[in-house]
């Protein structure tokens, strides 16, 4: 199916390193659902299937569900988003960005405009032109709903999750096509290439800046590719795991989420992150974890 965009490789590094930068690092909050903790957490028996779609629990068993974006400040590339969040209209009319299987899936949403992360950037004195590069984890509609605020952005993503995003049939692996069809500047990660090279406990890893600060790491499972990011702040590292891990529980004891795209690699995925959380001191951040979300700090650097 043809799409407005047209995507081209990355021409990597891409610009704006500088030898041994760091970056800080600020979480931001779109909004929060509410949803069968079953579909994060996979239950077992015969209504297991049921159980993580909401059918037989009861809503008052049903958890908080963030939905996040980071924004990250390298000292020589400027302004930098991992992921854009809910889009600003989310909050008046979630049905028309999201459309109805997004407003289904992210059921009981609550997002105030000031969420939006062109909102939390201007609080910060960040205008939206000020992005020049964000980094998509996938492009799931709770991931790229925001992604037509930032039009003067350079995107990266994946060419495994570019190609699944736009099948004909996207809209039933999460994808909203009016998300991303834009004739913004997408540039392609090809974790088959010569770039790629490994780091730490991940295969297959990419330094984006040429400089160490910024690392894409493939973790394909949740979507055929989905990519995490690892981040240097001064003293440790912090890993933006996106949904590879949804919550803590699936880092520590391995409980899947009920639907993967391809549970072998998301298993494999997994046991990359976990081993990278057995030798590193580093922060990970997963996916949808509310319980996670609230120890975070509002800076780090």
């Amino acid at each position: 199916m043809s799409a407005a965009a047209e995507p081209r490789p990355a021409q990597l590094p891409l610009p704006g390193g500088s030898a041994g930068a760091g970056v800080k690092l600020y979480p931001l909050l779109s909004g929060v659902a509410r949803g069968p903790r079953a579909w994060f957490e996979r239950e077992e028996g015969r209504l297991a299937r049921l159980h993580s779609i909401g059918v037989g629990v009861s809503k008052h068993d049903f958890v908080d569900v963030p939905v996040v974006s980071f924004l990250v400040e390298h000292p020589s590339a400027g302004v930098i988003l991992i992921d854009t969040g809910l889009h600003p209209s989310v909050a008046v009319s979630p049905r028309k960005n999201l459309g109805l299987v997004g407003t289904r899936l992210l059921a009981n949403l609550r997002m105030e405009p000031e969420q939006a992360v062109p909102a939390r950037l201007r609080a910060r004195g960040i205008d939206h032109s000020d992005v020049r590069l964000v980094v998509m984890t996938h492009l799931h509609f709770d991931h790229a709903s925001g992604m037509s605020e930032f039009p003067e952005a350079t995107f990266v993503f994946t060419r495994a999750e570019w190609e699944a995003a736009t099948e004909p049939r996207g809209w039933m692996r999460g994808y909203v096509r009016r998300h991303f069809d834009h004739a913004f500047d997408y540039r392609l990660l090809d974790f088959e290439s010569r770039d790629v090279d490994s780091y730490a406990t991940f295969g297959r890893a990419i330094d984006l800046l040429g400089d160490g600060s910024i690392r894409a790491v493939y973790t394909p499972g949740h979507t055929r590719g989905h990519m995490s990011v690892i981040l240097r702040l001064r003293n440790r590292e912090a890993l933006i795991a996106g949904d590879a891990i949804y919550t803590r529980r699936t880092l520590s004891d391995g409980v899947l989420p009920t639907r993967m795209e391809d549970e072998h690699l998301f298993r494999r995925s997994l046991k990359e992150i976990q081993l990278y959380d057995d030798t590193r001191d580093a922060l990970i951040v997963p996916g949808h974890d509310m319980a996670a979300w609230k120890e975070l700090r509002a800076e780090y650097e």
